[in-house]
């Protein structure tokens, strides 16, 4: 007995105290001390730093500026990534649903982290079990266990079933008591991993890495042999370590790395700025390549809540009928079956609809969005009808029901699934026709048999519900309608009705609608072709949403998903991006990689905008990086095998990357853009860095060339090889800035002004080691970039039209 009292009234303060906490460490973004590791050791800072320690033991020191990218790189990167980590902690403790509990008799709501060992914890629809326990009390509760076991029917639990964290309330409520918390819950890890700020696969970053791994291995030979030569030709030791240490630093793009986290990491910080939740980076990556959104009708194009309109009663004979289930058995019973006596003995007459819809509207303490429309009207259950028993509302049932003993066993649901035929089913479809959301209210022989689709049912009324659309809908929808994303609207309501609210919405192709279950299950091909070729989808069940998700990206769309309830969970988790609302079920925030914490629907055009923004600007400052990282492979290579000087020194490289790479690069990276991502980064990148990286090599080199077999210095010859590097490289970011607005050709016209200005302010000159004394090399230098930048223009465009 005292168990009971125990279970009943849950744990004491006293015993809270002394119990074990949930104790989990949060992991929305990685710690500081990884965050400083990460940003500070890594290769590419070892190698840039043996080689600052060898220009600063034999050269100048004006030549070891390079050096300084190391401190850059780490400054920048950390304190961009400790503004996301900033950014994800405070949005993660938004997103923590708070966790219903009864303690000392009374219910309350607390923090996840504050569930103890032996906590009495309360489930409605939606809720997610973070913890392990065994049910005590279960009202019709049913669990979804798919993101534990993979299958997708929910599960029945009565008092003494086991759940399991991991796992979310579908339909019913209850109450379990917590078995096992923190570490010790069977899911811990999966829901650690849920929220979890992690580098999930990327094409971008992949292509990253290739290029990071590759350049690695080319440059130990190539320095190798580039040390070589210069040792063995050189007039003296510093000029030999100085012209290698020049041509290894070129070849490594040591700014790609930064530049991409930067991207990455700006992005976090931009929508997280607009409540957006961005649970895994590559989500980013994601949003770029959206080309078709598949849209939940409920809570993303109308908003939370709907209005009670007409009761309708039914008051002719002709609108009698029987449940339209798969196996129905009505009309094929056998003697003495109590089914087939119900069938025939219904009255019909009208019915209290008025207090059946009252009584239903009130069985359950966590109403969903028709039972707290229908509540506004009928806040109260009539004295007597109290339910015998129940069964709750599911997605998959799309009707609950009860039976209230001498008032009789009564559903309510949709009229297409609970009616088959007759006048009632016609008038409920015009209804629908219009954009209402319509009800059947039925009384029944038996809730189970109605559920077996063995029972008989009679329409009593038609409910219709006022569904309120978003104000910014409409504004949003013509965003994707512009940019080329093919929108698919699927619901679980009504065809007719989704298909109107679509239509008045302007979404292209609205009047285009196809009831679900008309749909093929065992032919995938068929499926995405119907997918293709229509927009609405209407009694959608949850399963099908997920064969939808697969059917569509068998077809070769990157689709997205939005959604808000439990019965979304699993197509968000197969979608390419789930985007879930902030004010819906713990466990659809748990799976999406994106969380639209205010439930703004406006936010999307934002977070495609910034995905795109991410990648389009990471292809062209990868771009960059690479045609300096050829030009720097073809120059170490020609001067290694040729036993010639380097052509120019570390300082000029420095002046040279900063002006056409470092600042256009940071700019770049951080640009608006509306391009649409498209696979194939790696290709794309290749097709225009090594073309324009040997052509720039090649005019480097004739340049160099020239000005060395005249009777100019050193010293001038390497100015002209500067000059000619400096107006390539310049013209490639020209081409790479395109198309060009107001403020990119102020980026590309100032870094000329300032090359010119470095060659004509003294100070400068001296400093970088530049001597534009001899006009003829200067002139020379100038009329081949002109060439190299004509043929640039030329192949660049040639490779661009080339395709694997």
């Amino acid at each position: 007995m005292d168990g009971l009292i125990s279970v009943a009234h849950g744990l004491t303060s006293e015993q809270v105290a002394s119990a074990k906490a949930n104790h989990i460490p949060r992991r929305s973004s990685r710690s500081l001390s990884a965050i400083l590791r990460a940003n500070v050791f890594t290769l590419f800072n070892l190698v840039i730093g043996v080689l600052w320690a060898l220009i600063l033991i034999f050269g100048e020191w004006q030549d070891s500026l390079f050096g300084l990218v190391i401190v850059a790189n780490a400054l920048i990167g950390i304190i961009q990534e400790l503004r996301a980590k900033r950014t994800l902690d405070r949005l993660a403790v938004i997103n923590e649903a708070p966790v219903r509990v009864r303690r000392d008799g009374a219910e309350r709501e607390i923090h996840p982290r504050d569930v103890v060992l032996g906590d009495l914890i309360l489930l409605g629809p939606g809720d997610r079990l973070l913890v392990d326990g065994e049910v005590v009390r279960s009202d019709g509760l049913e669990i979804d266990e798919s993101l534990l076991t993979g299958e997708a029917d929910a599960v029945h639990k009565q008092p003494g079933d086991q759940v399991l964290s991991g796992s979310f309330a579908v339909a019913g409520s209850g109450a379990f008591v917590s078995t096992r918390v923190g570490t010790d819950a069977y899911a811990a890890k999966l829901a650690e991993e849920a929220s979890k700020f992690h580098l999930a696969h990327s094409e971008l970053r992949a292509g990253v890495a290739n290029f990071i791994k590759y350049i690695t291995w080319l440059v130990i030979p190539i320095g190798a042999l580039l040390i070589y030569s210069q040792l063995h030709n050189s007039a003296d030791l510093r000029t030999a370590v100085t012209g290698a240490v020049a041509g290894i630093v070129t070849m490594i793009p040591e700014g790609l790395v930064l530049m991409t986290s930067i991207a990455f990491a700006v992005g976090v910080v931009r929508l997280g700025r607009r409540q957006c939740l961005v649970q895994e980076l590559p989500a980013i990556e994601g949003l770029a390549r959206v080309d078709v959104l598949c849209l939940d009708k409920t809570g993303t194009l109308t908003a939370g809540g709907m209005d009670l309109g007409e009761v309708l009663p039914v008051g002719d004979g002709t609108a009698r009928t029987t449940q339209a289930q798969p196996g129905d058995r009505a009309a094929h019973t056998e003697p003495g079956d109590h089914t087939a006596h119900a069938a025939r003995a219904v009255p019909v007459d009208r019915r209290p609809a008025d207090e059946a819809l009252a009584a239903l509207a009130n069985l359950d303490e966590h109403p969903n969005a028709t039972a707290e429309a229908i509540r506004a009207r009928y806040p109260a259950a009539p004295r007597g009808w109290t339910a015998r028993s129940t069964v709750p509302f599911s997605s998959a049932r799309k009707w609950s029901g009860a039976d209230f003993g001498e008032h009789g066993a009564w559903v309510l649901g949709a009229p297409d699934v609970l009616l088959r035929g007759g006048a009632c089913l016609d008038r409920a479809t015009e209804l629908a026709a219009t954009g209402t959301r319509v009800l059947a209210l039925c009384r029944t022989a038996s809730l189970a048999g109605t559920e077996r689709g063995e029972a008989a049912v009679e329409p009593v009324a038609l409910i219709t519900l006022e569904q309120r659309i978003r104000p910014d809908a409409r504004e949003t929808l013509g965003y994707f309608a512009e940019q080329g994303v093919t929108l698919k609207i699927i619901s679980g309501d009504n065809p007719l009705a989704v298909s109107a609210i679509a239509t008045g919405l302007g979404i292209p192709g609205g009047e285009r609608s196809i009831d679900a279950r008309t749909l093929p299950h065992d032919d995938p091909a068929k499926l995405g072709e119907l997918l293709d070729t229509h927009t609405v989808f209407g009694r959608v069940s949850p399963q099908q949403k997920r064969e939808f998700v697969a059917a569509l990206k068998a077809r070769g769309h990157t689709v997205a998903m939005t959604g808000d309830g439990v019965n979304d969970v699993l197509a968000l988790k197969d979608a390419d991006l789930g985007i879930a609302m902030g004010a819906g079920s713990p466990a659809t925030k748990a799976v999406a990689q994106v969380v639209l914490l205010d439930d703004r629907f406006a936010t999307l055009p934002h977070v495609v905008g910034e995905g795109r923004r991410v990648l389009a600007n990471i292809e062209r400052v990868s771009n960059l990086f690479l045609t300096k990282t050829f030009y720097a492979i073809v120059l170490s290579l020609t001067v290694g095998l040729a036993g010639m000087e380097f052509p120019f020194a570390p300082r000029h490289s420095t002046l040279t990357n900063a002006l056409v790479i470092g600042i256009p690069a940071f700019f770049l990276a951080l640009a608006p853009t509306l391009e649409r991502s498209e696979p194939g980064f790696v290709p794309r990148v290749l097709r225009f860095a090594v073309p324009a990286g040997v052509l720039c090599a090649v005019a480097v080199l004739v340049s160099f060339w020239a000005a060395h077999s005249g009777t100019s210095t050193l010293l001038e010859d390497q100015t002209a090889a500067v000059i000619t590097l400096f107006l390539t490289t310049w013209w490639v970011l020209v081409l790479i800035a395109r198309p060009l607005n107001w403020w990119r050709v102020v980026l590309v016209g100032a870094m000329a002004v300032l090359f010119a200005a470095g060659l004509a302010l003294p100070f400068v000159r001296e400093f970088f080691a530049l001597e534009p004394g001899d006009l003829g090399n200067d002139l020379t230098a100038v009329g081949v970039s002109l060439v190299a930048a004509l043929m640039t223009s030329v192949a660049v465009k040639l490779a661009g039209t080339l395709r694997p």
